[in-house]
């Protein structure tokens, strides 16, 4: 079995999993980053944590999972990079500076709600980041993460890396239902990233580190993936 197919199989496991156990909030988990039962909880406890306390800048998904963590950055006085929904803007991030979102409404940290809303940022113009937080389908205590197959944080963590925007001190976490967690190895490739710390609503499980990846892996890239990304489409035409 190759690795994709693992990692189809991990996916089909824990989406059946969150579903059955009814813990996935709607539309249910098939098919995305799950939403699920505790993620306030969850947010909260990562809130607690010496990495939340230390980061000045935070970098999140954009997945409803997540949006608990990122109304807490903002409560918390932190700057917020939160990704454009599949990196599909030349400016791939959006700017949430809680100096300027006095009266904004919960759903301006959603992608929806920020698209028309919030300024875009290239990646030049951004400030390093101090904490990373990624939406996951499947974890292990090893900090072995198992995305939804499209990639795109990886592809975001890869273009911060090689920006110089995330170094060895900035730490990745992932907040997921108890359910997530997977006994044993996961599928891996090469070019994944993984994470230091995975925070459920009722435990924190400190990871250990693990190699990152130092950039773009662009073998592991179709022509039609680098082509839908204007940022990696920007890089990979010849000057």
């Amino acid at each position: 079995m190759n690795v994709d197919e693992a990692k189809r199989r991990v996916r089909d496991t824990v989406w059946a999993r969150l579903d059955g156990a009814g813990q996935a909030l709607p539309p249910g988990a098939h098919g995305r980053i799950p939403h699920f039962v505790g993620a306030e909880a969850a947010a909260e406890r990562l809130a607690r944590h010496d990495a939340w306390r230390r980061a000045d800048v935070v970098k999140s998904n954009p997945d409803t999972a997540q949006l608990p963590v990122r109304l807490r950055a903002l409560a918390d006085g932190k700057l917020l990079y939160m990704a454009v929904p599949k990196i599909a803007d030349i400016r791939p991030f959006y700017l949430l500076d809680p100096a300027d979102l006095d009266s904004a409404t919960p759903d301006i940290a959603t992608g929806g709600g920020a698209a028309g809303h919030l300024p875009k940022v290239g990646i030049s113009e951004m400030r390093p980041v101090d904490l990373v937080v990624c939406g996951s389908v499947a974890v292990n205590r090893d900090g072995v993460r198992v995305g939804k197959g499209a990639g795109y944080s990886d592809i975001e963590i890869a273009l911060l890396t090689e920006a110089g925007l995330i170094g060895p001190a900035t730490v990745l976490a992932t907040t997921v239902h108890q359910l997530q967690i997977v006994d044993g190895p996961l599928p891996e490739s090469v070019h994944d990233v993984g994470v230091d710390v995975i925070v459920t609503p009722d435990e924190v499980i400190e990871c250990p580190r693990r190699p990152r990846p130092g950039g773009i892996y662009w073998e592991s890239l179709s022509a039609q993936k680098i082509d839908a990304i204007p940022v990696l489409k920007e890089a990979s035409t010849p000057r």
